[in-house]
């Protein structure tokens, strides 16, 4: 099968040296992309600016904004089986970006921010929708419960949920602890494990789902490549 797998933040910009962004270090779905290559599946990773070499049988695709990660997972998107989008994209973005560095004053300075386009909601939504959409939900309290929501609105078939509060898992670590909750109401627990492990076991379940889906739909897999 092919992958689609998006990793890593969003930078937004405010002016030609500051930006909006997060604390995504894109361990988790750099471990996803080398866990579905090391099980002999073609990747996609489209990834925002992270310290991390990529795998190298992986073809990477680098972008900085939120519209630059929305447009190169529509390119590839109906290319792919399986579309897991782990990026953590801003949600917001300033609605207008400064052409020069804003100079700092001595009074307060207030920054307009807008929606961006809402990536995981369009595959979710996608017409005719061919490809296992696999959402991720990083939440810091009723974790379970905000991630079912975002299962239900985004029309995902999986949202992955982690607690993001915690010091130890999450964003910047290198373990995590996960619950995944699929759209037949099902959950399962992975326990606090190193994100690669995690990763090997989420590509299994992933594989199932996409499996389970196809044959409902009577999808082959070689009309894809």
């Amino acid at each position: 099968m092919k992958f689609l797998v998006t990793a890593g933040p969003t930078r937004e910009p405010i002016d030609p040296v500051r930006y909006v962004s997060n604390r995504s270090s894109g361990k988790m779905g750099y471990a996803i992309a080398e866990a579905a290559l090391d099980a002999g599946h073609d990747v996609v990773l489209i990834s925002g600016q992270v310290s991390l070499q990529p795998p190298r049988a992986a073809k990477l695709v680098s972008v900085s904004t939120s519209d630059e990660m929305f447009d190169a997972v529509h390119r590839d998107a109906s290319k792919c089986d399986i579309c897991v989008m782990c990026a953590a994209v801003a949600d917001y973005k300033p609605a207008s970006v400064s052409p020069t560095k804003i100079k700092k004053r001595s009074e307060n300075v207030s920054l307009e921010l807008i929606p961006t386009r809402d990536i995981l909601d369009s595959l979710g939504h996608w017409h005719d929708r061919r490809f296992l959409v696999v959402g991720f939900a990083a939440e810091t309290n009723d974790v379970e419960k905000n991630a079912a929501r975002k299962l239900r609105e985004k029309n995902c078939d999986i949202i992955i949920a982690n607690d993001v509060s915690s010091a130890k898992s999450g964003m910047d670590s290198d373990v995590n602890e996960v619950t995944i909750l699929f759209k037949n109401g099902e959950r399962q627990k992975i326990s606090r494990a190193q994100k690669k492990i995690i990763a090997r076991e989420l590509v299994k379940i992933f594989l199932n789902s996409a499996t389970i889906m196809f044959d409902k739909k009577d999808v082959m897999i070689s009309e894809r490549s």
